[in-house]
């Protein structure tokens, strides 16, 4: 069904369209009759205003995106609840796309958004997102963004993030106070920041407490393929190094899971042989057998506090402020299970 326009009503009630708007609007200088007539025709017609008309003449769009690497991931998941749940609250539709890792479908995403008027974006960047122009054309078009977990320090906006170097070095730490000596890391690709900061986290743990770094010991998933990395990557440690190694910090707890699946698989215990820790908290690390240590990344407070940046640097821009480029940090914290023994 077409719906009714002012146009219509004020031809039904023989008046002006501006004074069909004001009635509408409650403005005062209507005559409360008419004001009457109008809204009775209006209920009848189930006429409801045009939203996205209003909002293009004020400039704004009332939509939002959001770009993350992968829906599926339970970080994410939690992350984008927690966006979708407070953008609903202030009236704002969130447009969610996926770049699945991809640089190439990233910046095809950007430019998406940017036609659609969108009036912010919230963004965490790929694996191998390596240069940064579509970010850069965000500025250039005023549009506010805020980059969460995955983000580029070279540019410039605000940002929500955990301090994944102290992350990283309290589970390696704790690794070392329980013993372990020959400790190997499962990292991410050499481009995203979050992996940089956990590798130098974990090499800053073994120097400050005088293991020497072993660079033998680093392994890098970059299949994007979190769970068939972590199998790889155990099956190549062990071919490596043999029984000599005794844990392993893993960048996501699907790397660590992936390992101990095939650990388990080939008859070497998991924490006893090999002790295990995760990065991130996935609900499926507290039911699997034995369950796995991990550091707790809240990805509900990582959204909410995206989200709610976003909306400063929105009014900021409406207020005509410069923007906030602000940065908020994230408390982590180590859950210690049974895979570290």
């Amino acid at each position: 069904m077409r719906p009714v326009t002012l146009k219509e009503i004020a031809k039904e009630l023989e008046i002006s369209v501006a004074t069909v708007s004001k009635a509408l609007k409650g403005y005062p200088d209507v005559n409360p009759k008419t004001r009457k007539k109008v809204e009775a025709l209006a209920k009848a017609l189930n006429y409801s205003p045009n939203t996205a008309a209003i909002n293009l003449r004020k400039q704004h769009t009332k939509t939002i995106g959001v770009i993350i690497p992968a829906v599926v991931h339970y970080f994410f998941s939690s992350v984008i609840d927690a966006i979708i749940k407070i953008a609903d609250e202030r009236g704002y539709l969130v447009i969610l796309l996926q770049s699945d890792e991809s640089f190439e479908l990233e910046e095809k995403q950007v430019n998406l958004l940017l036609s659609k008027g969108i009036d912010g974006l919230i963004i965490s960047l790929s694996n191998h997102t390596r240069t940064y122009t579509h970010l850069k054309k965000l500025r250039d078009f005023d549009v506010p963004f805020v980059q969460m977990d995955k983000i580029s320090k070279i540019v410039e906006s605000s940002k929500v993030i955990i301090d994944d170097r102290k992350a990283a070095y309290e589970a390696v730490e704790y690794l070392i106070k329980k013993g372990h000596k020959r400790i190997a890391h499962f990292r991410a690709g050499l481009t995203p920041q979050n992996s940089i900061d956990r590798y130098l986290g974990y090499k800053m743990a073994l120097e400050d407490h005088n293991i020497l770094f072993d660079k033998s010991l680093v392994y890098i998933c970059d299949n994007n393929k979190d769970f068939e990395d972590g199998q790889i990557n155990a099956e190549k440690l062990i071919n490596d190094h043999g029984n000599s190694v005794d844990a392993i910090f893993a960048v996501s707890d699907l790397v660590a899971i992936g390992a101990m699946h095939y650990l388990k698989n080939n008859n070497i215990n998991v924490p006893n042989d090999i002790a295990v820790i995760g990065f991130s908290n996935w609900f499926m690390s507290s039911v699997i057998s034995p369950q796995l240590s991990t550091v707790n990344q809240d990805g509900s407070k990582i959204g909410e506090a995206a989200i709610n940046l976003l909306f400063e640097e929105i009014n900021n821009k409406k207020e005509g402020h410069p923007r906030l480029n602000k940065t908020v940090v994230i408390d982590t914290h180590l859950i210690i299970r049974e895979s570290t023994g």
